[in-house]
């Protein structure tokens, strides 16, 4: 999945939370001092360069739409933050984790418990597991 810019994540936001919208209808959603619409209209234009928006033709005018979910996104983005930062381990980005103690051992145990239990509904995809734990 390609990257986003700081700018196109916070437009992909806005699809994300309410839906198709015209250019025009993007601008309403920002506080002053708002982009310039021809600014706006080119971030559009490259998120849809890069497969994450579509659009819909209405005469000469474009309603746009997110293509790719806020889940796939997110899930997306974190398998390339575990692929480059931790050699494509989970069980590397969890100690990691724990050793900062940005999760708590309880924490660890109730997902591990989670998984066995299968109510996270996930497959399983690469990486490395450890039952150990």
């Amino acid at each position: 999945m390609k990257k986003l810019t700081a700018k196109e994540e916070e437009v992909m936001e806005l699809f994300w939370a309410k839906g198709p919208m015209f250019v025009r209808e993007l601008l309403a959603c920002y506080d002053d001092p708002k982009p310039h619409f021809n600014t706006l209209s080119t971030i559009v234009r490259g998120l849809e360069e890069k497969g994450f928006v579509g659009h819909k033709a209405y005469g000469n005018t474009y309603q746009y739409h997110a293509e790719v979910s806020r889940d796939e996104f997110c899930r997306g983005t974190l398998r390339g933050v575990i692929s480059k930062y931790f050699d494509n381990s989970y069980l590397g980005a969890v100690s990691s984790l724990v050793r900062e103690e940005d999760i708590s051992l309880e924490e660890l145990k109730q997902l591990i418990r989670q998984v066995e239990a299968g109510t996270e509904g996930r497959p399983q995809t690469g990486g490395t597991t450890d039952k150990s734990l």
